[in-house]
């Protein structure tokens, strides 16, 4: 069986079908729609594609306009804003079966000297000292239940929480909307830097949206909220290999409106901001027939 990284290298692997048209494949899982970071990977690849590759991306931003059926080839049409002196600027339209279904922006700039600054990395312990998620869902649960397992098997990223996780209402009192996890992919990725940024923005949507949920229910068990992306953006700041450990410190400064709003920084081991995120997404509440769904938001 094929690794769960490659996989995910050969979902970024993408079919040039004309001059800045491209297409992705999508796979046929249980999932009621598309992965959103799968798309913003898969574009961002489609962009990268069209640049000469010296310059690596420095932002993005997207938006999810409509759910994307699995199963079904994704088109990606590249739009050639910019190439300037430094900066090469492209937008990308994502579209399934005739319909748009997401947007993207991404910006690509030529490193320059300048200031050196940051925020310290939060204290945190390393991720050899902490369970991996299906050892924790494991250890209270006494075993894997069947459609987390296959989640398991196709899953390209080993994820360990910080913090226990919470599996009742009552453990959910005083605690602050946040959330932080180590992430590494499950194996190789290839030397190719647009492959580990692409790789990492895939990743990034996969639980940004936990902060938000952190205050209101258990993450994993029966959902009360149908979730959504809705916008993404993303500033990479130095270069970083998605297949070592990195910390996704999150948090969510505001929920209103049936929206939620979620900011995420990713660091390094030694203590180097990589990555900084900010999403929101869509929070609705599942009529009582619809929350017998279990797990995380598959995002997008």
């Amino acid at each position: 069986m094929t690794n769960p990284a490659e996989r995910l290298v050969d979902l970024l692997d993408l079919e040039r079908i004309e001059q800045d048209i491209f297409r992705g494949l999508s796979p046929d899982e249980s999932l009621q729609r598309v992965f959103g970071g799968q798309v913003a990977g898969q574009a961002l690849v489609a962009a990268g594609r069209t640049t000469d590759g010296l310059r690596p991306v420095h932002s993005l931003h997207a938006y999810f306009l409509r759910p994307g059926r699995p199963g079904v080839p994704i088109v990606y049409q590249v739009e050639r804003i910019r190439d300037g002196r430094s900066f090469t600027t492209r937008r990308v339209v994502a579209i399934q079966q005739g319909r748009t279904i997401f947007n993207l922006t991404a910006s690509f700039h030529s490193p320059e000297p300048g200031i050196e600054q940051q925020l310290p990395m939060p204290e945190v312990p390393g991720p050899e000292a902490l369970p991996s998620l299906a050892d924790e869902v494991r250890s209270h649960l006494g075993a894997l239940p069947e459609a987390f397992a296959r989640m398991e098997r196709r899953q390209p990223f080993d994820v360990r929480y910080v913090e226990r996780l919470r599996w009742t209402d009552e453990e959910l009192k005083g605690v602050e909307p946040r959330s932080a996890v180590w992430m590494r992919a499950v194996g190789p990725l290839g030397d190719d830097p647009l492959v580990h940024t692409c790789a990492l923005t895939y990743a990034s949507d996969m639980m940004l949206l936990d902060a938000v949920r952190m205050p209101v229910e258990p993450l994993w068990g029966p959902r009360g909220f149908d979730m959504a992306s809705l916008d993404h953006a993303m500033w990479f700041h130095r270069p970083f290999r998605t297949d070592e450990w990195f910390l996704y410190d999150q948090e969510s400064p505001v929920a209103t409106g049936g929206r939620g709003l979620a900011r995420g920084r990713i660091y390094d081991r030694a203590g180097h901001l990589l990555v900084s995120v900010v999403q929101e997404g869509l929070f609705r509440p599942l009529r009582p027939a619809e929350g017998a769904a279990e797990g995380a938001a598959d995002g997008g």
